[in-house]
């Protein structure tokens, strides 16, 4: 446990989007969030009052996760401010799209960097000094498994952070720290919505059983479930919080 009882959860890429509604909601579930970003360092100080504003504990931590010295500073950091850490959720990714033969070097190398091997780095650290107990939640996509055109390297990635998931879960297991991951589908996220005209958008609502796109609270609130009381027998799975639309 962290400091006065609180349990301490570092969430990557969490300036905006699902990060930051996963931030929120941990939050004001009682963990004192550590808020990771690159670059934006304005809109996570602005989470950061936000979550402090309401009653919360937060904290913001820059770091590069393809960077392996970076994140070893943010949970040296993390553990000078808090003694440790106790939840890691790995949201931080990015999208790059393009017909395999169109794809060039510098774009499959950025995807890897950052989703694989980001989420290789915070995975390795967090095995290391994770209290015992813990949880993980990585973040993989609904793409593997739609596996739509112009997704083939993005989807690789995510795949490749499934097998992972399942791997560590089993590596971790004696010390009581599971590890699970979510796949969403479309979620209405600023970077989702982006150069999206209202057909395009009509169309990925219809393909949805439930007739529309995700909202980051759906997703903030099953990690929410994932790292808190009662889930310590869900562990190595990965599950799609997409609506059924795969």
């Amino acid at each position: 446990m962290g400091i006065s009882g609180k349990q301490v959860a570092l969430v990557t890429g969490a300036s905006r989007g699902i990060g930051a509604a996963i931030a929120r909601r941990l939050a004001a579930d009682g963990f004192t969030v550590i808020v990771n970003y690159q670059g934006r360092a304005d809109a996570a100080t602005q989470l950061v009052d936000q979550i402090v504003k309401a009653g919360g504990r937060a904290m913001s931590a820059q770091a590069d996760v393809s960077d392996p010295e970076a994140v070893k500073q943010m949970f040296d950091t993390a553990e000078a401010a808090y003694g440790g850490v106790d939840v890691l959720v790995n949201n931080a990714g990015i999208m790059k799209l393009s017909p395999l033969a169109e794809m060039d070097d510098a774009a499959f190398d950025k995807l890897i960097a950052v989703n694989l091997k980001g989420t290789f780095n915070t995975l390795r650290e967090a095995a290391k000094r994770l209290r015992d107990g813990g949880r993980i939640v990585n973040f993989s996509s609904s793409v593997v498994g739609l596996y739509q055109p112009a997704y083939g390297a993005y989807a690789a990635t995510k795949a490749a952070v499934e097998a992972l998931t399942c791997i560590m879960a089993k590596e971790l297991g004696s010390r009581r720290i599971t590890v699970n991951a979510v796949a969403p589908g479309p979620v209405a996220t600023e970077l989702f919505l982006e150069g999206k005209d209202q057909a395009t958008l009509d169309r990925i609502k219809q393909q949805n059983p439930l007739g529309r796109l995700g909202e980051v609270d759906d997703i903030a609130r099953f990690v929410s479930v994932l790292v808190g009381p009662g889930s310590d027998w869900i562990n190595g799975q990965i599950v799609r919080a997409n609506g059924g639309i795969v």
